[in-house]
């Protein structure tokens, strides 16, 4: 397959004619190109421009190839992009771009996506404090991309409005603009970013200059990265605004094809670690360097020794359980913290002291224990349905996915699965959720879910666990979803980003065994609204209850799923369907792995 041909633009301001007439001159001088990304402000900055930018909007110009943008700041900005909120098209979470109109794709806040290949991440805004819904970024944002970079895998694209602070450090200084030194238009928080991302290519806007920086080496990488800025669409110094490339693939190449070093590369930018084996120093700028607590999401006090002695928490160790860094990380490494986080404690208020979300924050603000509230007992009763696929007693049950079946409870492979053993936990009873089960046979269910943990971390694998409660599921089915180990971290902040994409809030909330998850979950599910719940790897409940006026996608929780394993084709069940002799043979080949485990 060859690689895709892309397009990349800086800031538009909403000079979509110019820019639409430069792509198609390009694409048909050296295309055809797949795609066009454009970094920058997106829309127009001053009314004058409006109808021209709307015109595309309302399809009365046609955008000539799918086109990506980050920059959703601007004049119309707010309206355009609270209605593309709304369309029942954009509803569920789309990682890969909410549709503005034919061929124009608005990728909101953060996120990572595959395209025809490629692996690209992106930061969608400017920073801001002010909490706008559009047009900056929050530090939720940040911190999903930071998870999304403990992920296995080499990123091919990263797309970001702003410049990151100090990238032209250890540049060559003849090939670097005089304003590329100008602070405006900078980020540092990029900077942590792309030093733990690492793509193979980081494509800014906002300084409306054209910068080609030399590669340069990552820590703890073999490839190289390349930046680009880009000028603004039609800026009166002629400074290039669009450039092409055509990356191959970093999942199709080959150790030794990835691991090529350029001639001409330098050094990071962004660290002053040694780095050895394969460049020689060279000079770095004077006045533009950067600070080892610049690749850390808190700044302290530079009196620093190494590990453990330091005087700020390392944000990776305390978040993750680890530290790429080992020994030579100069922040503390502090179990306590580790587990205070683990038992829900606020994150900022452990790393900085104090937590400026107020109640806006749904973690703990005091050191905690081990004991939990009481919880409620909810008793309940249903009677087999004849048309439910679920109850064993009807004749649309399809008995040939069973795996196994107890008292209470019986397992299924799901119908039109997510991934290979994806498993249904279902309530013998006609029940519309597990809830209504009485608690008394929760030690069947957790048997069950200890059983499924054991069998998937047997294959390096993690369950992710959920439900949506609806007035409208007839027949509860607690959903088992496997996610490899290596992805694991990534879940609960990829669930609270697609919420917040959406919307919503997700309340989360951390305990060390799930009969105490079960019998908090008992005490936040209200009978007159939906509710859904997930359970990720580290032993997190993410819960949301949604009234029943709210728009909210049934099948939420393989969304999310299916974008976290960049197989957004796979989040319908049914374009997942497989013969009978499949699902027959699937079956056998679960049992045959789960019979030492089945307690049943």
């Amino acid at each position: 397959m060859a690689a895709p041909r892309i397009l990349l633009a800086g800031d538009v301001f909403g000079r979509l004619n110019q820019l639409f007439k430069r792509v198609q001159s390009v694409n048909k001088s050296a295309g055809p190109f797949d795609a066009l990304f454009c970094v920058g402000q997106f829309f127009p900055d001053s009314p004058e421009r409006l109808e021209e930018f709307m015109n595309y909007v309302e399809g009365r110009s046609s955008v000539p190839l799918p086109t990506y943008f980050i920059g959703d700041y601007g004049v119309a900005a707010p309206k355009v992009l609270s209605t593309a909120s709304k369309n029942s098209a954009n509803l569920g979470f789309k990682m890969d771009g909410l549709a503005i109109c034919e061929n124009l794709h608005w990728l909101r806040g953060s996120g990572k996506f595959s395209f025809q290949g490629l692996s690209i991440v992106y930061l969608s805004g400017r920073s801001s404090s002010e909490g706008q819904q559009f047009g900056t970024y929050s530090q939720d944002d940040v911190d999903a991309l930071r998870a999304l970079a403990e992920e296995s895998g080499v990123v091919d694209l990263f797309l970001t409005n702003e410049w990151p602070s100090g990238v032209t450090t250890r540049a060559s200084l003849a090939d670097v603009p005089a304003e590329a030194s100008d602070s405006s238009g900078c980020d540092p928080a990029i900077s942590e970013l792309v030093a733990e991302i690492k793509p193979r290519y980081h494509i800014a806007g906002t300084k409306d200059i054209f910068y080609a920086r030399e590669p340069y080496s990552n820590t703890d990488a073999v490839h190289v990265t390349r930046f680009l800025g880009l000028a603004s669409v039609g800026n009166p110094k002629k400074q290039k605004f669009i450039h092409a490339i055509s990356p191959t693939p970093a999942c199709t190449m080959s150790a030794s094809e990835i691991s090529v070093m350029p001639s001409n590369a330098t050094l990071s930018p962004y660290t002053f670690e040694e780095q050895t084996g394969r460049l020689k120093e060279v000079t770095k700028r004077p006045g533009d360097s950067m600070s080892d607590s610049q690749y850390w999401r808190y700044d302290v006090s530079k009196k620093r020794q190494k590990s453990g002695d330091g005087d700020g928490l390392c944000f990776k160790f305390i978040y993750t359980g680890s530290c790429p860094r080992g020994e030579q990380c100069n922040f503390q490494h502090d179990m306590d913290s580790r587990e205070q986080f683990r038992r829900g404690v606020c994150l900022d208020l452990l790393l900085k002291g104090k937590c400026e979300k107020g109640l806006e924050c749904s973690f703990k603000h005091e050191l905690q224990n081990e004991a939990e509230n009481p919880p409620r007992r909810r008793v309940g009763s249903g009677n087999r349905s004849k048309e439910c696929w679920f109850c064993l007693s009807s004749p649309n049950v399809e008995s040939h996915l069973i795996i196994s079946v107890g008292e209470n409870y019986y397992c299924a492979l799901a119908k039109g699965p997510l991934v290979e053993d994806h498993v249904l936990v279902i309530p013998i009873e006609h029940l519309p959720n597990t809830f209504t089960l009485s608690q008394e046979f929760e030690s069947e269910l957790v048997r069950l879910h200890d059983s499924l943990q054991l069998y998937f971390q047997n294959r390096q694998k993690e369950a992710v666990l959920f439900e949506w409660v609806s007035k409208r599921v007839s027949h509860a089915n607690l959903q088992v979803v496997p996610v490899p180990s290596s992805r694991a971290a990534a879940v609960p902040d990829i669930f609270n980003m697609a919420a917040k994409k959406m919307g919503f809030k997700l309340v989360s909330k951390k305990f060390d065994n799930i009969l105490d998850r079960r019998k908090w979950l008992r005490t936040q599910f209200d009978e007159n609204s939906n509710f859904f719940y997930a359970e990720v790897p580290d032993g997190t409940i993410l819960t949301l209850s949604v009234d029943e006026n709210e728009k909210f996608p049934a099948q939420f929780g393989r969304e999310v799923l299916a974008g976290l394993l960049n197989m957004p084709d796979r989040a319908d069940w049914r374009n997942c369907s497989l013969s009978k002799e499949e699902e027959t043979s699937a079956v056998e080949k679960f049992k045959e792995g789960f019979k030492e485990l089945d307690p049943n």
